[in-house]
């Protein structure tokens, strides 16, 4: 069976979480649940990074705003780790060509990073901390379920996936004006310290 549909799911999955998808799949490979996943995500050192990252991740991801500085950090990473990823397994599996699996793999992953960034800016236009939390857990728990079912039924979590991206970029959509909300209240902050700053750096006359 071609491996794009694990490819697909891959990609959607590190557009969440990069750090969970090499870790998961790290783990499947070492453990033997799966032959797909090359020797060189099973490695002790890439486990170990994984791991730490993803414990970064894990509490950056649920504090209000920084959530939002950390998914802007990572618009370059997520996508460039979901292509690696792809094109790893394709590489392993021989059935499609690197360039094309790192293609679908970096792109699906960069429209998941967009629904993730976008979503967590319109959560962040509300005054309690639980939302965001509430938000990081699910997608946690997505992430994992999601990859765990891709090792199992590529397919059928391929289909789950698209279905969930598909959904999001309407949740995107439909959240736009929350989002455009949350970028003049931080646009305004900015401002406000560079006041600050400016006020407290005056000379006394």
């Amino acid at each position: 069976m071609s491996v794009l549909p694990l490819v697909f799911t891959s990609g959607w999955a590190s557009g969440i979480n990069a750090y969970a998808v090499v870790l998961l799949f790290g783990i499947f490979g070492a453990t033997g649940l799966t032959d797909e996943v090359p020797e060189s995500l099973q490695r002790t050192d890439v486990l170990v990074t994984a791991g730490v990252l993803f414990l970064f991740e894990a509490v950056a991801d649920k504090i209000p705003y920084v959530d939002s500085a950390w998914d802007t950090a990572h618009t370059v990473v997520r996508p460039v780790s979901g292509a690696v990823v792809a094109a790893l397994l394709a590489g392993e599996s021989g059935s499609l060509p690197e360039l094309a699996a790192g293609a679908v793999g970096g792109s699906t992953a960069l429209l998941s990073h967009l629904v993730k960034a976008g979503t967590r800016m319109a959560v962040n236009t509300s005054p309690e901390p639980f939302s965001n939390i509430g938000v990081s857990v699910a997608e946690d728990l997505g992430v994992a379920g999601i990859i765990t079912f891709a090792v199992f039924n590529p397919v059928a979590a391929a289909v789950v996936a698209g279905v969930l991206l598909l959904l999001g970029l309407a949740i995107l959509a439909f959240l736009a004006s929350r989002i455009r909300r949350f970028r003049r209240r931080r646009a305004q902050r900015r401002e406000e310290r560079r006041l600050a700053g400016a006020g407290r750096h005056r000379p006394h006359e």
